[in-house]
């Protein structure tokens, strides 16, 4: 038990109470067993919509408080505007102040009506329809489209310097904004009104350019999007002072700073604008020497690798805009992602020799977990779950043999090159599969991934429909990037296919080659990424293109092209950005290939067409019974796969919380060779933990065809937790 004591210089004793006793508080009445200029008692009269202990949360006065009539009035106005912060907007506040000597605080409240929102309209607007300006304001007649809206004056002067700001930067400087508010005769009701006088937009008369040396004006120009005659836009001019800055710092201006000052003009006829980007250069920076730092178990060609990819090595001009001083940066993502680090920072300093047009670089990096053996379970609408026993070491080297088994158990044998090693054994409910998989992203100390893998899975009649499919599969292949510029693909695989457990209705085509299939495929193929970020692109392109050649018990060729572009369409304030991204994929057959080798489209995978089941838009094959005699008359029933598809579609990943959890809303479409085109449109969450399953995220997919075949095979809701993959 806690006794709180408490001494006082002024203290005097009242009703016999001597100086320095405790303090003592009579929970029933709220009053302390001192008086004087102390608060003794706090209560509240015909409060409704408060309760009388959030009111003395809100006033802030605690008792035994030394009494203060400045600080009753205070707290009497603090509870006028509480209320009317939630529309009592005549409410009426009254303080006992005959009851201040005596240490009581009485306040009596008269709500009155609470004022709920009938319209909100615009007046003088020509330049904008009402529904942009509504889009604009947060006062509304309902909430939610159904819910009442309370008025708060407040709220609707803040929501007046946001149409204040909207009309600053769609370029009406010289615009007025007024609110005007007109009440029922009941008090009951408000109607707002918004009288704008929008004025003439203003044009930029031109764009001009100090301090800048290094680039002529009409580089610069190029490089921004403002132009002499276009309405004045802040946003827009601001853009260009960044792209000017992020111009300088690609090419070596570390310190570079760019500032936008606009003049303007005015008179009785025109209003313009004078652009002016005011350039402090500061000094042109090459890269020195680079020192790694913090890596025990990852070598120092592992990241130095990645540096040499992206350009970032000695003699090159320090890119500021890739590595900036105040860190956050691509590079340092890219170097943290390759080496699983848990931080990377990368720091430019003073060079070493003393040269003055140099900056070395230190790569400081605090090494993460790379290595696990885990156990798990993943699961998806199309796959059902699947159980996980993995062992895997992203930070393998295939050359550093354990000395005993105790370091191969505790991940300390077979580290320190950047390869991947991947045991995985993962039996499921509709799919299983046994895998062992090599990679090396940098075979023989050069941009080419080299893989190598070896499994063997079984997927079930569930997602095949009227067969079970085993494959044992060996394939090797390899990458070569570079950068911004064209990549080449070689990939050679040899697969013995079993088609077995057939239906007792299977299509002709599926009982053809009923058994073991022998197949061997070389391919290569070519593509292109050019985007922001690798890893969540919010600008730029993603094209592939290949061929593959299949040979053994059948021959025959596989044709297939994708793209993918991303626009950003959106950036708030806490540079959490919505994306656009607008996807097309097809392939081709050339010549006669088996079902197994067909395209099929449908589900949240491969030619994805969302709001159909997996591999639920194919051609389908007419069945074939074992007792024709007794058979009902055959169906055109099961997929057999088609020999061309293509899809299109649009997703815009909406952020909720941070990056991490985002809202989708998506349009998919699709036609195979056979039923003509689908049309799906849906929404769904996606949940990012990269600490789990690395850069794939957990989706929760809503679609719903608007356009189908009749033999088409419909799933609504997809989801995927758990990388399958």
């Amino acid at each position: 038990m806690a006794v709180l004591l408490v001494c006082h210089a002024s203290l005097t004793a009242v009703n016999g109470a001597v100086p320095g006793t405790p303090l003592g508080v009579d929970a029933a009445t709220d009053e302390v067993t001192l008086r004087g200029d102390i608060v003794r008692s706090i209560d509240f009269h015909g409060n409704a919509h408060f309760k009388k202990k959030v009111l003395r949360q809100r006033i802030g006065i605690e008792l035994g408080d030394q009494m203060d009539p400045f600080l009753a009035e205070g707290a009497r106005r603090i509870l006028v505007d509480v209320h009317k912060k939630v529309g009592y907007v005549f409410v009426e506040v009254l303080q006992n102040k005959d009851l201040l000597p005596s240490g009581r605080l009485e306040f009596t409240i008269r709500e009155g009506a609470r004022v709920r929102i009938k319209a909100v309209r615009f007046e003088g607007n020509r330049a904008y329809r009402n529904d942009t300006l509504s889009a604009v304001v947060k006062t509304k007649a309902k909430k939610m489209f159904v819910l009442p809206s309370y008025y708060t004056a407040q709220r609707v002067e803040e929501d007046a310097e946001k149409l204040r700001e909207f009309y600053y930067d769609h370029g009406y400087l010289g615009h007025k904004v007024e609110p005007n508010t007109d009440f029922s005769e009941d008090k009951e009701w408000a109607t707002i009104t918004f009288a704008i006088d929008e004025g003439k937009p203003y044009r930029v008369e031109r764009v001009t350019y100090s301090g800048a040396t290094h680039f002529s004006e009409e580089v610069l120009s190029k490089n921004i999007e403002v132009t002499s005659g276009q309405i004045y836009l802040r946003e827009l001019a601001e853009k260009g002072r960044r792209d000017i800055e992020d111009l300088y710092r690609e090419n070596g201006f570390i310190d570079v700073k760019v500032t936008q000052t606009p003049r303007f003009k005015a008179d009785a006829e025109n209003r313009t604008v004078v652009v002016e980007f005011v350039v402090v250069e500061g000094r042109q920076f090459r890269i020195g020497q680079i020192h790694v730092s913090g890596n025990e178990g990852v070598q120092d060609k592992v990241v130095r690798r990645v540096l040499d990819e992206y350009g970032f090595t000695p003699g090159k001009l320090y890119n500021a805009k890739f590595a900036p001083v105040q860190g956050d940066s691509l590079l340092e993502k890219y170097v943290q992602r390759s080496t699983l680090a848990e931080e990377v920072i990368i720091q430019p300093v003073p060079a070493a020799n003393g040269a003055p047009d140099q900056k070395d670089v230190y790569v400081d990096i605090t090494e993460g977990m790379t290595g696990m053996i885990m156990p798990g379970v993943g699961v998806s609408s199309s796959y059902g779950f699947v159980g996980q026993l993995v062992y895997q070491q992203q930070n393998f080297d295939i050359q550093d043999w354990p000395e005993s088994w105790k370091e191969v158990f505790f991940m300390k044998a077979f580290r320190g090159a950047g390869q991947n090693m991947r045991i995985a054994l993962e039996p499921g409910t509709r799919f299983s599969r046994y895998s062992v998989s090599f990679s090396d992203p940098y075979f023989r100390d050069r941009p080419i991934n080299l893989n190598v893998s070896g499994s063997s899975y079984t997927l079930s009649k569930f997602l095949l429909k009227s067969y079970e499919e085993k494959r044992l599969r060996a394939a090797v292949g390899f990458e070569h990037r570079q950068w911004g510029k064209y990549r080449k693909v070689f990939n050679v695989r040899t697969e013995r296919v079993g088609v077995q457990a057939l239906d007792f209705d299977a299509p002709q085509e599926i009982r053809d080659v009923e058994g073991d299939n022998y197949i061997t495929g070389l391919k290569v193929g070519t593509g292109k990424t050019v985007v922001d970020d690798i890893y969540m692109p919010h600008e730029g392109y993603v094209f592939r293109v290949a061929y593959e050649q299949v040979f053994g018990e059948f021959n025959f060729g596989i044709a297939t092209a994708s793209a993918v572009r991303y626009y950003t369409l959106y950036e708030d304030v806490l540079e959490r950005k919505t994306v656009l991204s607008a996807s097309v994929k097809g392939g081709t057959i050339l010549g006669d290939a088996p079902p197994f080798e067909m395209f099929y489209a449908g589900g949240s995978g491969g030619y994805s067409i969302r709001g159909f089941d997996y591999r639920g838009v194919s051609t389908r094959g007419l069945q074939v019974f074992d007792n024709p005699a007794t058979a009902p008359v055959p169906q055109i029933k099961d997929p057999i796969g088609s020999d061309w598809v293509f899809t299109a579609s649009g997703e815009a990943t909406i952020p909720l919380l941070g990056e991490n959890f985002a809202l989708l809303a998506f349009i998919d479409s699709g036609v195979v060779d056979t039923g003509g085109w689908r049309y799906s449109v849906g929404t769904g969450i996606q949940i990012l933990v990269p600490q789990w399953f690395g850069p794939v995220p957990m989706r929760f997919e809503f679609g719903v065809p608007l356009r189908k075949d009749e033999k088409d095979d419909v799933r609504q809701f997809n989801f995927t937790m758990g990388r399958l993959f």
